[in-house]
């Protein structure tokens, strides 16, 4: 296992992470840095207390998310793959009549 050194609010922390899910974790970090720096912003909450706020909307916008039906990314993979077995049988044919 990796460690991914990361800064949230102006402090540094090192995290674990696998090789593999290194660019998702740096993704999370820049959406939860954006998420404190707009809720400080409009709240004028720091340390803790801003933590914990911002977790907590981070929370409330996945079960929203979730509860509206979320994104089926299983059911996107297949969709595509489905895509694709039937691209590479058009193409095939098509190289048949060349």
């Amino acid at each position: 296992m990796d460690t991914l050194d990361i800064v949230l609010l102006g402090k540094e922390y090192r995290v674990g992470c696998q090789p593999e899910e290194r660019a998702g974790l740096e993704a999370a970090v820049q959406v939860l840095e954006g998420k404190l720096s707009e809720l400080g912003g409009k709240t004028g909450a720091t340390g803790e207390k801003l933590a914990v706020m911002t977790a907590l909307n981070i929370a409330h916008e996945y079960l929203q998310f979730q509860r509206s039906g979320g994104f089926d990314m299983p059911g996107m993979k297949r969709r595509i793959e489905a895509m694709n077995s039937r691209l590479d049988d058009v193409l095939a044919q098509q190289e048949k009549l060349f």
